[in-house]
């Protein structure tokens, strides 16, 4: 009889990981960062509660860092196995884990010109560019729908998850028992994306629980009001900022920016995608057409002009991106990071949220301890860069553009399995699983546990 342990996104959202082991052979399930308030980022430097020379192979559900970004230390701490992603996720891994690398080798680069100054010992990044090259050398990519032998008596199969490119629900294979783990589930409503497929059979099954508490708001009621929100930032003359995850929602904003445009109805004609990892992934996204349900704005005219959305600007430099800060009002400006923890979104929230007739734009989650779950609670004033902002902005939080099922998406979703599998809840913050196995045992009469860090349990 094999174990599950559950060492990551047990009652949190962030930190995926799940080792199972049959004694002989043993597969890590996800390795992802612990995102968050700073003390839940220290959980990346603790060592792994498990010896990573003792991993046979890795399935990975899709590229979201917290759920594949500790990849590279896994690797640097002795991990010699496959990794097993979708061929798209492999392609994101490669822009998204070597991002991860760069920002920790300058932060540790910084943290010591700090610590030289003390006389103290020089910090570690928690890995290293090179760290990212070994891990990726270890991917071995398969499509989905095809079973493929992980290592020993395990074996898999990837489902469109519907989440972001390359997403997967995983289905393990461990003798004659299935074990399905629904990855990060899609919203149903996205133009892009298809929907989760359907899995009819498992023993076991582990269900995200991100948005377990409620359902988004219908999309057509969500357009209306962005429109509404761009509209008003115009009449006032303010720019709109938009923090945005690199993998999915910009992709869907620019979509959308994109019919606002070929129906007249965008008055921005200054739209600048500020995050050279959002715009690599964007053209990922090309490369997969096949996979998307909506076409992404990106192909160039001849004249250098966006087919699709001619306003749009790609910025790529440092010095590009710092240009945009001169600019007062009437633009769009998607950058990242999507929970305003990092990157270049923090220079033009330092340059706008002062701003009376800006708007600020979140399309995200936002995890708590996090600089944009500080302005979706209401805060006045926001720490960044050293500096204590006033928040005059207009805050606006847009939840239909969830990339993740709502209640009722979780609901359907689960109820398509034959039969009734033990249930597992995860990924998600400890109320918002309460209220969804509440919800499933009044609708769907369907008993969950909501397992504890560290937690084993048979298979």
């Amino acid at each position: 009889m094999a174990t599950l342990t559950f060492f990551g996104a047990a009652r949190q959202v962030t930190g995926s990981c799940y080792l199972l082991d049959d004694g002989k052979y043993r597969v890590l399930l996800e390795c992802g960062l612990f995102q968050g308030p700073p003390d839940v980022e220290r959980l990346n430097e603790r060592p792994f509660p498990f010896d990573p020379k003792t991993i046979h192979a890795v399935v990975l559900s899709h590229a979201h860092l917290d759920h594949s970004g500790l990849l590279p230390r896994l690797v640097r701490d002795g991990f010699r196995g496959p990794i097993y992603a979708t061929p798209p996720t492999g392609d994101l891994l490669e822009i998204m884990l070597k991002d991860a690398a760069f920002l920790q080798e300058r932060d540790a680069e910084w943290e010591n010109q700090r610590r030289r100054r003390q006389g103290r010992e020089a910090a570690e990044p928690l890995y290293t560019i090179a760290d990212v090259e070994r891990a990726l050398a270890q991917c071995r990519c398969l499509p989905y729908g095809e079973r493929f032998e992980v290592a020993g008596g395990f074996s898999a199969r990837f489902r469109d998850a519907g989440h972001i490119l390359g997403s997967a629900i995983v289905e393990i294979g461990i003798g004659s028992r299935r074990l399905v783990f629904s990855g990060d589930l899609g919203n149903s409503a996205t133009p892009i994306m298809p929907e989760p497929e359907r899995v009819e059979a498992a023993d076991v099954l582990l269900l995200e629980s991100t948005y377990g508490d409620r359902d988004h708001r219908p999309i057509d009621a969500t357009l209306r009001e962005f429109e509404e929100i761009l509209e008003g930032a115009a009449a006032d003359g303010g720019n709109v900022v938009i923090p945005a995850f690199a993998v999915g929602r910009t992709q869907e904003l620019l979509y959308y920016l994109g019919e606002l445009h070929e129906a007249g109805r965008l008055k921005q004609q200054r739209i600048f995608l500020d995050s050279p990892m959002a715009i690599a992934a964007t053209e990922v996204h090309q490369r997969y057409e096949s996979l998307l349900n909506g076409r992404i704005p990106g192909t160039w005219s001849h004249g250098g002009r966006h087919k699709v959305l001619p306003p749009l600007q790609y910025t790529r430099s440092p010095e590009e991106s710092m240009a945009i800060n001169r600019i007062a009002g009437g633009a769009i400006i998607i950058a990242g990071s999507g929970m305003c923890t990092g990157g270049r979104i923090r220079h033009h929230l330092k340059h706008n949220l002062w701003r009376r007739e800006a708007r600020i734009v979140i399309v995200g989650f936002q995890a708590q301890g996090t600089p944009g779950r500080e302005l979706v609670d209401g805060a006045k004033r926001l720490h960044l860069l050293g500096e204590d902002l006033a928040v005059n902005a207009s805050i606006h939080t847009l939840g239909g553009f969830s990339a993740h099922a709502g209640q009722s998406q979780l609901l359907a979703w689960a109820d398509g399995f034959a039969r009734r599998p033990r249930l597992y809840l995860v990924h998600g913050e400890p109320d918002k699983m309460t209220v969804l196995r509440a919800k499933l045992e009044e609708r769907l009469r369907w008993t969950a546990e909501i397992p504890q860090a560290n937690q084993t349990i048979e298979v």
